[in-house]
Parts: structure tokens; sequence; C-alpha cells
């Protein structure tokens, strides 16, 4: 036997033991025996047969097995169905002696994956569209069909560079258009990833080639940046005594350039090239999803968040069973930096996908079984479009991209504009998003041009058209319905709207009708003794009965409550929203009704502004001021962070945390300290319109201001100030100074 003989020899001995040695430190059942004779079949099989790059054809698929294995996380089945999912197409061997020798299951994944391995395009559409039906038919059956196809799709990926150029553009193209969207879909980021990066080195090598460079040129920056940004929070972490990981993932080449591409800038100009990670392990498990928030404190209290940019997947995971908590953050190079907080199950499903999630939900052999899950509802509704397929590949294809989601659905408007809402959206969510308007003047729907109520649930592929009146008006009963955050706080703020106009209507009423008395009549007193018999919390919602028409004005009313007959007086029932419209009065009654609309409150945290920050901090994300509506979320070292009511992220901590909320009460009307505020306003641009609004900022209202910024276009201004004030009423009353400028439209505080 010749020294080639025997190196070959050797090298395809050491790679099959290198995959018996993955799948024996993975937590799968060991059947090594199974594997070791689909091994040597597949090896007999494929004797003498050499890739393209000159090397044993039989080294692929143990590639692909070691794949599946270590990248993907599948047992033994796919394993098997690894080794032999080329014997049938390049051998004489059949299905049938698959399934004689290896059993039903294997025979049935090599059989899935010989169906689909003359590649997805052909000359014609018709081809194309069939030969991608045949793909979803297998994938649909079992998906261990798709996910050893993606190990056999990586690893040609990986040894591309031994085929003609023609080749390498086909299956690039291919594989970006195809398999990288797929493998996102499935959640195998890591795989998506290289996929795209060898796409886009086989298409565009030039560019793919200058941007590694200048990645590898900038290393050394980087890893500066890093360790300078990275260190404090070490430390805290340190003190918490938490376990974990601490790295910087670079951005991938291709999502570089694509950056750069739809930004038109160059690579210098791509500030977040890279992310942080953080990967721990939770003290225990049930309290992954708490100790996540509590690290995300933890850098909030040392870098400046971004308001806009906190993405939460831990409530509500991706379709793809991604878990994460994404925080991006100001860096002390003044460049915002992406911080991701996941837990060591969180990563490995991140990375490798469905399969790993299955190991979670299982801890047996983590092959599929049939079990019902996330993935079975969604290979179901693959099967329904496959009954009645687009006749045209790409049209075929995008249908099935809008259901590779199992908890999005996708939507049509009559023109044909596609909309994605979460499982479970109504037709009045629908409205809502198409424009504000429309929702608050919607009477009702056509799906598929059938007339539906608002509350009707929508299903994916759904064609929706809205039907309005101009006399419609937003409901409080709708609030039962709209499911999408959206939604919700566009109705609740009309139904505020509504509310105070009816409000304000029943005032002038009020008032008309007191004025008609014969006799004096002291107003005060009169709303007071009113309040008092209908038992309301505050004057505004009297006058909201008074307009709604629940409360009939009469002079025999005037006379039960001076007289005290309450055998005449109408029983108030509240109605949904009395909260809605809030006014100053009794504020501190309102205050304690709304915190226990999200807490149930045993104490209240009391605040004062000049004592030492001993025992809380202010979130940065909201930046509360004395006098607003705020709560407070208990740290672990007993410390309180507090928010406003309506912060983003007191938003999260109200529906993960409800038990470490506590209401918060300003204890002082007023503060000796300051704090910074944003006000945004915009105008009419015209000469002396700058120097007449810091006249009223500093001269009228001696107001500090510590910096201004201003933006004309086309005879118009957008500026945004920075003031220092010590209470949240200044701010209010300040907005209302500016607007009484003739040039200024509007100004508001933003956070």
């Amino acid at each position: 036997m010749s020294d080639k003989k025997i190196s070959e020899e050797e090298l395809i001995e050491s790679e099959f033991q290198k995959l018996l040695s993955e799948y024996l430190a993975s937590n799968h059942r060991k059947r090594t025996e199974i594997i070791e004779r689909a091994y040597h079949f597949a090896k007999e099989a494929h004797q003498g047969v050499l890739r393209q790059s000159g090397e044993p054809y039989i080294l692929h698929p143990i590639a692909v097995a070691r794949i599946a294995c270590k990248e993907i996380g599948l047992g033994s089945t796919s394993i098997c169905a690894a080794l032999l999912h080329d014997v049938v197409e390049d051998t004489e061997y059949t299905i049938e002696d698959i399934e004689n020798l290896f059993g039903r299951k294997i025979a049935q994944l090599v059989d899935g994956l010989t169906k689909i391995a003359g590649g997805i395009f052909g000359d014609k559409a018709s081809e194309q569209a069939e030969n991608f039906r045949k793909l979803l038919i297998t994938m649909s059956e079992d998906i261990r069909v798709i996910l050893v196809k993606m190990a056999d799709r990586l690893h040609n990926m990986r040894t591309l560079s031994s085929l003609q150029k023609s080749k390498q553009h086909k299956i690039a193209g291919e594989t970006l258009y195809i398999y990288a969207p797929l493998a996102h879909r499935l959640g195998l980021f890591a795989i998506k990833t290289e996929l795209e990066d060898l796409s886009f080195k086989y298409e565009n090598p030039g560019i793919y080639e200058e941007i590694r460079q200048k990645i590898k040129e900038s290393e050394e920056v980087r890893t500066a940046e890093f360790k300078n940004f990275s260190v404090p929070i070490e430390e805290k972490l340190n003190e918490m005594e938490i376990t974990y990981e601490m790295k910087a993932r670079i951005k991938s080449v291709y999502s570089i350039w694509k950056k750069m591409d739809a930004k038109h800038i160059p690579f210098e100009e791509v500030y977040d090239l890279y992310a942080v990670r953080i990967i721990f392990t939770p003290k225990r498990e049930e309290d992954e999803k708490r100790e996540c928030w509590e690290i995300y404190s933890l850098i909030t209290d040392i870098y400046r968040p971004h308001p806009d940019r906190i993405r939460d997947w831990i409530s509500r995971p991706k379709a793809n069973g991604y878990q994460a908590l994404h925080v991006t953050v100001m860096g002390k190079s003044g460049n915002w930096v992406e911080v991701q907080i996941r837990s060591n199950k969180m990563n490995e499903i991140a990375e490798r996908g469905f399969a790993a999630h299955w190991k979670y939900k299982t801890g047996e052999d983590h092959d599929y079984n049939e079990r019902e899950n996330e993935l079975d509802t969604w290979l179901k509704t693959i099967k329904e479009i496959l009954e009645h397929p687009e006749p045209n590949a790409l049209d075929f294809l995008d249908t099935i991209k809008l259901n590779l989601y199992a908890s999005e659905i996708f939507v049509f408007t009559p023109k044909g504009d596609i909309k994605t809402f979460p499982k479970d959206a109504t037709a009045l969510d629908f409205a809502f998003t198409l424009h504000s308007h429309v929702g608050y003047h919607c009477i009702a729907a056509k799906v598929n041009h059938k007339l539906v109520p608002l509350s009707h649930r929508l299903q994916s592929g759904d064609q929706v058209e809205i039907l309005t009146s101009k006399s419609q008006r937003p409901k409080p009963e709708w609030i039962n319905f709209v499911t999408t955050a959206k939604s919700k706080t566009r109705l609740i703020a009309a139904l505020r709207k509504e509310r105070k106009n009816i409000a304000t209507k029943g005032e002038v009423m009020f008032k008309a009708f007191i004025e008609a008395q014969s006799q004096n009549i002291e107003m005060d007193s009169t709303i007071n003794k009113l309040i008092n018999h209908f038992k309301i919390a505050r004057r505004d919602e009297l006058f909201y009965l008074i307009g709604n028409g629940d409360i009939t004005l009469e002079p025999s009313l005037l006379k039960a409550i001076a007289t005290k007959e309450e055998n005449i007086i109408i029983r108030y029932l509240k109605k949904p929203f009395t909260s809605l419209g809030k006014s100053n009065d009794n504020k501190e009654k309102e205050k304690e009704e709304d915190d226990n609309e999200f807490i149930d409150r045993t104490s209240t945290f009391y605040i004062r502004p000049e004592e030492e920050q001993k025992r809380y901090t202010f979130a940065p994300c909201c930046n509360p001021i004395p006098g607003e509506e705020v709560v407070g979320y208990v740290n672990d070292n007993e410390t309180v962070t507090i928010h406003k009511v309506d912060c983003a992220v007191a938003n999260r901590l109200k529906s993960s945390f409800g038990e470490r909320l506590v209401a918060a009460r300003w204890i002082d009307a007023m503060s000796k300290k300051s704090f910074a505020a944003t006000i945004e306003i915009n105008g009419i641009d015209s000469v002396g319109v700058l120097n007449h609004i810091t006249q009223v900022i500093s001269r009228d209202m001696a107001i500090n201001i510590r910096a201004i910024t201003i933006e004309t276009k086309d005879g118009l201004f957008t500026g945004k100030l920075s003031i220092m004030v010590n209470d949240a009423k200044k701010i209010t009353t300040l907005c209302n100074s500016l607007k009484k400028i003739g040039e200024v439209k509007s100004a508001s505080r933003i956070d």
C-alpha cells in the first residue's frame, strides 16, 4: 500500500474518530454502534470516488455529520442520515437497502435529502418552483431533513474554492437567497452568519477582502476600546459574584457591507463594529430572567442607555426561539455599544437554534420525536401552502418566507402591502397600523371581502380593508381587543382626549345650570357635595359623567344634596377608564389608585431630592423630575431605582418583576436640587425667533439653559433645548409660554 494511500486512510479514520468524540461529548444517548455501521457502509459505497478538490469523497459526509452533531446539536439518527445522504444519489444502493440496514426513520431522512439533492434552481421557473416545493415537502415531514441539508450546504460553502467560478456564483447566490434566510428562521444564527459571509466572499471577493483587512487593521484599537468599556462592568459583575463570560462579537463582513451600502458610508463611519455579549450561568435556572434584568440594571447604572434601542426578547422570545436582552449604551469613547445579555441556555439556543431548544425541553435523545411545539405549528402552515403553491418560483418562495414565523402573522392591505403583526392581532390593530385617524373612526372591517367586527382575529395571508365613519369615536370597550402596544397607546391617548372634551362640555353644562338657579349657590361647595354623594374621586370625573349624560342636572338634585335625601340619588357605577384624563385635584388619592393598577403595594417609598442618594437612584432611561408620577424598583442591595410611571423600561419591569416594585412619592413639592430636562420645539423660521425663545426661558422664567441646538429647513425650524429645573410643573409652564410665541407651533418635553 502506498504512503499516499496510508495517509488518506489515516486522515479518514482521524476525521471519523473526531465525529465519535464530539457525539460522545454531547447529551445524546450513546448509540455509537449504528453510527459506526453507517460510516463503514458509506465509506464502502464511496470507495475510490474523489471530490473536485481531489480528496476522498467520504470526507464530505463525515464533515456534514460533524456539523450536524457539534454545530447544530443533532443526535444519532441525523448523524447516520448525514453519513449516508449521498449514497442513494451517487451509487447503486436504493432507499429500500437503507431501510433494511438502518431502519425506516433513517431511510426517510436519506430519502428526503436525496429528493432535494439536485439543487433548488433549474432553467425554467416551473422547475424552480417544483424543486423548492420538494425541499419544503420533505422538510414538513421531518425538520431534521432541512437541518442536515443546512450542514451539507455549509460544508459545500466551506470548500467552494475547488469549483469553477460559474459554479461558485450559482451556489453562492442560491445560498444567500434561500439557505441563509432559512437558517435565520430556524434560529441557526452562527450558521446563517457564516453562510452569508461565505456567499459574499465568492460573489464580491474584492470588497470582502478589503473589509476583512480593515477589520484586522482596526483590531488593536477595538480591543483597547472593549477593555476600557468592559472593566467597570466586570468589576460590578464580580462584586455580585456572577459566573459569566464577557466578549466582544465583531459584526460579520456581510453585515458591515450591508450597513455601508444601505447608508452610503465608508467603513470608517460604521461605528457599531462590535457588540458586547455577556453570557452568564444563573444561580438558579428559574431566576435566569430576573438575573438578566439585574445585569441590565448594573450596566445602565454605569453607562447611559439609548431609550429607543432596548430589545426585550426574554419576556417574549422570537419565533425562532431566540431569547436575550439587548441594550445599547453610550461608551466612554462617545460611540454607541450594544450589549447582549444571555444565560448559557439562551446562548446555546441562539447559536444552535431549534435543536438546542428541543434539548432543553426534553432532556432525552433530543431528536425530533414528533413532539408538539411551535415548530409543529409552523410545519403545518407550510403543508397548507404546499397544497396550493404559486406557479412562479420566486412568488412561491416569498409566500413561504412570509410563513416561516410561528408567533407572527402577515396580512395584506387591499393594495397588496404587507403588514406584520403578533399572533392573535385583530382588525382594530390593523386599523391603527394604517393611521391613527383610521383607528379612531373605524366601524368594521372586510377580511377577504367578508364583513367582520373590529374584534375579529386575523390570520396570515388575510387581505384586510377597514371601513370608517366620520361620526365614529374611540370606545372604551375597544381596549379589550387591541393586542399591539402601538394600538393600545394610541387608543388610550384618544380616549383620554375624548374624555377630556366630554369633561369640558360637562363643566360648561354644570356652570350654566348653577347660574340658571334662582338662589345663590356656592359652586365649589356644591361640587364637593356631589363628589361625596356619588362617591367620585375627582371633580373632572364628575364633569365627565355630566357631559356624558350619566348624571342629569335637575333642581331636585341640588335639593337632595342639601337635605341628604340619598334615596333619590342615582348610585353611580364606575365605568371603564375612569382613571383617564387625570387632573391635579385629589392627587394623592389618584396616585394611590394608579399604583394599584400594576402592583400590590404594601408600602410607599418617599423621595427627598435633597438627601444623599444612598437609598435610591434616578433611572437614566427616563430621568424623572419632582412632580412627575414615579415608581420604584427594589434592587438586590435594597436600593431603589426611580422610574417615571410611563417609562418603557418600567413597563417591562411591571410585567416581569411586579413583586420588586414599590409605590414612590416625592416628599417635597419643590426641590432645591436641579434636574436636567430636554424640550423639543418646532415652528416657522424667522429673524429674531431664537432670541425671543431664549428671553422667555432665561429672562421671563429664570430657567438655566444648558444647551440649544436649532436646525432649519425649507422655512421651518426644529430645536432641542437642554434646561435645568427643580419641578415638572415648570416644564409644563415653560412649554405653554413658548407656544405663545407666534412662530412656535409645538413645544414638549422629550426623554
